[in-house]
C-alpha cells in the first residue's frame, strides 16, 4: 500500500455539499454517547447545557469535552492513528514512522503502552456501533502488532512498516461509508 492511499484526504461523496458550507445546528450531526447511541439534545440536563455555555465563554470557545458527533470521533481516531502510525518521515528516505515505533523501541513498557492505545481506537470504533467482525479484524490487528513488537529491534522495524492503527481506521471507515447516515 502506497503511503498516498494512507495520507490522502477525504472527499465528499459526489451530490453532497462539504461540511464547511453548513453553519450553526446544520454542521452538527447526531451527539453520540460512549456507546455509540444517540443522545437527542433535549434530553440533556439543563445543568449541563449551562456548565457548557459558562465554559465557552470563561475560554472564549466551545466546550471540548462535550459530546462529540460521529463525523468528529473519527476524525479523532483518524488523527490518533496518523500520529501513531505515519506522522514523520525518516530524513533521506520515504519511510514514514510515528510514535509507536518510537515508544516501542523501551523494551516492554513500550509495547504494552502502544498496544494499550490501539486497544483504545478499537473501543472507540465499538462505541461508533462497528459490529463484531470488523472490531475482531481491528483486534487481530493490534494482536500481531503488539505480539510482533515484542521483538526487540526486529518487531520495531514490523511496527512501521504494518501500521495496525492506519489499517483499523481504514477498515472502520470503509464499513461506515457503507452505512445509511
Amino acid at each position: 500500500m502506497s503511503d498516498d492511499d494512507i495520507l490522502a484526504t477525504r472527499r465528499p461523496r459526489s451530490g453532497r455539499t462539504s461540511r464547511a458550507a453548513f453553519s450553526g445546528d446544520e454542521a452538527r450531526g447526531p451527539i453520540i454517547d460512549q456507546d455509540g447511541r444517540e443522545i437527542r439534545p433535549e434530553t440533556l440536563g439543563e445543568g449541563f447545557r449551562e456548565f457548557g455555555q459558562e465554559f465557552g465563554q470563561e475560554f472564549g470557545q466551545t466546550n471540548p469535552f462535550g459530546n462529540l458527533t460521529r463525523e468528529q470521533r473519527l476524525a479523532r481516531l483518524e488523527a490518533i492513528a496518523k500520529l501513531l502510525d505515519v506522522a514523520f518521515i525518516l530524513p533521506g528516505t520515504n519511510i514514514r514512522y510515528g510514535i509507536d515505533g518510537l515508544i516501542g523501541l523501551i523494551p516492554v513498557i513500550g509495547d504494552i503502552i502502544t498496544t494499550a492505545i490501539s486497544l483504545w481506537l478499537v473501543r472507540e470504533a465499538r462505541a461508533l456501533g462497528a459490529p463484531w467482525y470488523i472490531t475482531a479484524r481491528m483486534l487481530g490487528n493490534v494482536a500481531v502488532d503488539g505480539v510482533v513488537g515484542m521483538v526487540p529491534f526486529a518487531g520495531d522495524a514490523f511496527d512501521v512498516m504494518f501500521r495496525a492503527n492506519m489499517r483499523n481506521v481504514r477498515l472502520l471507515r470503509r464499513w461506515l461509508d457503507k452505512q445509511p447516515r
